[in-house]
């Protein structure tokens, strides 16, 4: 790919069409409202996939959408600073942990990973594997078991998130919401877990529903 081209039409093109919401982002700072959370993946682009502008929402991007839980024995720190970043210092007011199909590290929790340290990592996905395992068995297909680690394991990373005590208590004082999505690489849907019904639901559907309101 050629990078140097590349940037050039971002400089013609999108930037010279935004160039006075980048001078006042430098100007007054950045003040995203969300934290968005999803995986390393190349096909997965959150600013796309949310039709996200410049200064709209904070990232981390992690190989499988995975967030450490709270553990000083841990050595994550890049990630929890980050969290810690947008919750004290930024002020989110919403968290969305968004996993995808064709996971990569969600089918790496299923196999016999050789890279030590991307083993260590998939350690925050084990809750996935066996809670996928014990509610389908084993005599199932590998894009159905995948499918449903995917969902599953996103509920498990937002249970991470509020282990983090500047997480928990903003939440438990509803100055923070927690998300839960899967997007569809193939066909662009994204799904969010609705607690109301328990189960991942088209996110369309929320905007059906202001519709008919």
């Amino acid at each position: 790919m050629n990078f140097a081209r590349s940037h050039q039409e971002f400089k013609n093109l999108f930037f010279k069409e935004h160039e006075a919401e980048f001078v006042r982002l430098v100007k007054e700072g950045q003040s995203p409202k969300t934290l968005f959370i999803g995986c390393s993946d190349s096909r997965v682009v959150p600013e796309l996939i949310s039709s996200s502008t410049p200064g709209q929402i904070f990232v981390i991007r992690t190989a499988g959408n995975f967030v450490p839980y709270n553990d000083p024995t841990i050595l994550w720190d890049g990630v929890a600073a980050t969290i810690q970043y947008a919750v004290e210092v930024l002020g989110v007011k919403d968290i969305i942990v968004c996993g995808h199909s064709d996971c990569g590290a969600i089918q790496g929790l299923f196999k016999d990973i050789k890279l030590d340290t991307l083993a260590h990592w998939l350690r925050f996905g084990h809750e996935a594997k066996q809670s996928t395992l014990e509610a389908l068995g084993k005599n199932v297909s590998d894009s159905i078991k995948y499918d449903v680690a995917e969902h599953i394991s996103v509920l498990y990373q937002l249970d991470h998130l509020l282990t983090y005590p500047y997480v928990k208590e903003k939440v438990s004082q509803d100055k923070i919401f927690l998300h839960g999505w899967h997007y569809t690489i193939d066909t662009g849907a994204i799904d969010y877990y609705d607690p109301a019904v328990g189960k991942f639901v088209p996110l369309a559907r929320l905007l059906e529903n202001a519709n008919a309101k």
